[in-house]
């Protein structure tokens, strides 16, 4: 029998691309798009393509794509995101201010949107996954429009798990932990001036304190299969140690 299909944007590099791995050692077709078209993990059933996540015709022919090639989408995780301007508000540029918002709180929007049409067409339950931060929920000087990005991307995903409910789409915002990425590595490069907590992520750095890209996608399988049942719709990875 065929195995699942799990769609991951923002699937070319860091966690999308560690997801995308993980899920194929465990038999999931898989459908992968980034604004850099992504490689496809080794003998994986995938369907690769570049996609502006900021575009929502772009994500719905997509999800169109990996739906004529596998016949349904059985979990969509919204990974795709961006982290500058790192910042204080007053100092940011304002071009990027928008740019980040396009990705991180539209982007989500669309790729939900393209999801939830998709479960409301065909039986059976889906499961959405909306990549968060612990940033959603803390104060971090130099990442306000971040911290509000991700708080915005937790309070749509509640929204979306009510209306969508007695549809059988199941959502989540599963904050990861702190994992290793590219992300990581720009919060940690900062001027302490512009991220006063920038030696915060310096010393999880020296302590190899991470979650793994395989741990994160671990958990969601288990989410997804049942294994794990949240009290709530906002998620943490619990911490690999």
């Amino acid at each position: 029998m065929p195995g699942p299909v799990a769609v991951v944007t923002g699937a070319s590099r860091g966690l999308g691309a560690g997801l995308a791995s993980t899920f194929a050692q465990h038999g999931y077709r898989l459908g992968l798009c980034a604004r850099t078209r992504p490689t496809a993990p080794p003998e994986a059933e995938a369907v690769i393509e570049a996609v502006d996540v900021t575009d929502a015709e772009a994500v719905d022919r997509f999800g169109s794509m990996v739906t004529a090639r596998f016949g349904r989408i059985d979990l969509w995780v919204n990974n795709a995101g961006v982290l500058e301007p790192i910042d204080f508000l007053a100092d940011a540029d304002a071009g990027a201010l928008s740019h980040h918002v396009d990705v991180n709180v539209k982007g989500t929007l669309f790729g939900s949107k393209t999801f939830v049409r998709h479960v409301r067409e065909r039986e059976g339950t889906g499961v959405l996954v909306n990549m968060t931060s612990g940033a959603a929920r803390t104060v971090y000087e130099g990442m306000a429009v971040y911290c509000a990005t991700k708080a915005a991307v937790d309070m749509a995903t509640r929204v979306i798990a009510s209306e969508e409910a007695h549809h059988g789409l199941v959502a989540y915002a599963v904050a990861p932990g702190v994992v290793d990425t590219g992300m990581q590595v720009l919060m940690r490069e900062a001027p302490v001036e512009r991220l006063p907590s920038a030696n915060r992520f310096v010393a999880l750095k020296e302590a190899e304190a991470f979650n793994s890209p395989d741990w994160v996608a671990r958990f969601l399988i288990d989410l997804v299969e049942g294994r794990h049942h949240p009290q709530d719709v906002v998620v943490r990875v619990p911490d690999q140690g």
